[in-house]
């Protein structure tokens, strides 16, 4: 019988398993991962901590009694140490018991994620300074608050978790500090979409500190955090969250023999074959292309991450899946403001040479006379001169965010702006003005 191994049990590594058995049967599968919980959902995280999801255990999809109902066999807990490419094996160490296991297998997918980075400063092995990657990290934050009660937080990193944790620790009535090293927040947008996440944040009473580098974070005799300090200046907090971005757990298969690409994620086709045969990669520890420049990118998203499982479970049980890419679509939500951006920023479209212009438009979400809804902000960004679509950036309150599928459905089909403009959209006074604000975004980006 035919023996497929998964190291990694969140997104992409049971994903693959589970799509592995759909399409074969009788295989026999294996997954091995050094964590004790599996198939969690980590982009719930910050709703955990805020206390909108009152169980964690909410946020577990299956369980390994689930798992093993399907004959899927995981053993959480257990370290892979190396790979053996040309024996077809792997060195585990069962944590609990720290015995040392040999695993053989036909086939493997290796998704084990990625890391948090950790700035190399000191005091980030202090008390109440935190990452937040996966469950346990939400669970120590969560204690932490109820603990001891922080009154001051620093959030170091203004990507979307971030942000998100922005909200979180708002509901705890903490007052926030978000520091950001780049000269604006979510570096994937632009820098004048960005200065409106900014000033909202300011209007909401949180502290945002751009172009500031973390020198230093110190504690008191208790060794619990008291200070953050940047190259310019000195923050109180008692509560800190580095969030400064994550890199690919790509060691274990670089010292297999596995070929890296950008960022030093693992290289993979589209059928998500690393260069050994019979391994395969998938999610945030690896590659992939990107739908508008055909380059290869490192874009790590829990929907990248469920997809590239999929396929990668479904060739190494025997199948023929092909997954075609990504736009980088993203969105989040920051107290009652909502952020979304697909496909191109200005940045990339100069780093790829493309000739292109931009439009922005400021509308609403709702009819202008319904009582609720609230300013949008929509930026395209199109080729020149032939018009076609590179990306789009949204700010805007409810209803904004979820308008950037519009946008990401036209880039994957290479549409123009001309052949958007008169979409025949959903109307009715709660959830649009009679030309939604994507029409009037079109047909602005024709002038």
């Amino acid at each position: 019988m035919a023996k497929l191994v998964v190291i990694g049990g969140v997104a992409a590594g049971m994903s693959a398993a589970a799509k592995a058995r759909r399409v074969n049967p009788k295989i026999k599968i294996e997954v091995y991962t050094n964590e004790f919980d599996v198939s969690y959902g980590a982009c719930g995280l910050p709703y955990f901590i805020a206390g909108e999801i009152v169980n964690r255990k909410r946020l577990v999809v299956r369980s390994i009694e689930k798992f093993a109902a399907q004959e899927i066999k995981v053993y959480p807990g257990h370290q892979v140490e190396s790979i053996n490419a040309e024996k077809n094996t792997l060195s585990v160490t069962n944590q609990p018991s720290g015995q040392r296991l040999d695993v053989a297998f036909d086939t493997l997918v290796i998704a084990c994620g990625a890391s948090a980075i950790q700035p190399p400063v000191e005091g980030k092995d202090l008390e109440g300074v935190y990452k937040l990657r996966n469950l346990q990290d939400g669970e120590a934050i969560f204690q932490y608050l109820n603990r001891s009660k922080p009154k001051k937080a620093v959030i170091v990193g203004g990507g979307y978790i971030g942000l998100e944790m922005v909200e979180a620790f708002r509901r705890h009535h903490l007052e926030v500090t978000l520091l950001e090293m780049a000269p604006h927040i979510l570096p994937n947008m632009d820098p004048d979409m960005a200065v409106l996440v900014e000033e909202y944040l300011r209007r909401q009473g949180v502290e945002v500190a751009t172009g500031e580098m973390l020198k230093k974070i110190e504690g008191n005799h208790e060794g619990r955090v008291t200070t953050v300090t940047t190259d310019c200046r000195t923050f109180t907090a008692d509560l800190v969250l580095l969030a400064v971005g994550v890199r690919p757990n790509s060691q274990l298969a670089a010292a297999a023999g596995i070929e890296l690409g950008v960022r030093q994620a693992i290289r993979v086709n589209d059928r998500m074959e690393t260069n050994l045969k019979g391994i395969y990669a998938a999610g945030d520890c690896a590659v992939t292309r990107h739908l508008i420049t055909g380059t290869e990118v490192y874009i790590p998203m829990g929907t990248t991450a469920n997809k590239q499982g999929r396929v990668a479970g479904e060739n190494a049980a025997g199948g023929d899946a092909r997954f075609a890419g990504v736009l980088g679509t993203g969105i989040a939500r920051i107290i009652d403001l909502e952020i979304a951006r697909t496909g191109l920023s200005e940045r990339e479209c100069q780093e790829n040479g493309l000739n292109y212009a931009t439009r922005t438009i400021i509308s609403r979400t709702t009819a202008g006379y319904y009582p609720r809804g609230g300013p949008i902000h929509i930026k395209v960004i199109t080729e020149q001169p032939e018009g076609r679509l590179l990306g789009a950036q949204i700010v805007g309150y409810a209803g904004a965010g979820k308008r950037i599928d519009t946008f990401a459905t036209a880039l994957t089909l290479g549409a123009t702006a001309a052949q958007l403009k008169d979409l025949d959209l959903a109307y009715a006074p709660p959830f649009a003005p009679v030309y939604d604000p994507i029409l009037i975004a079109l047909h602005q980006s024709q002038k």
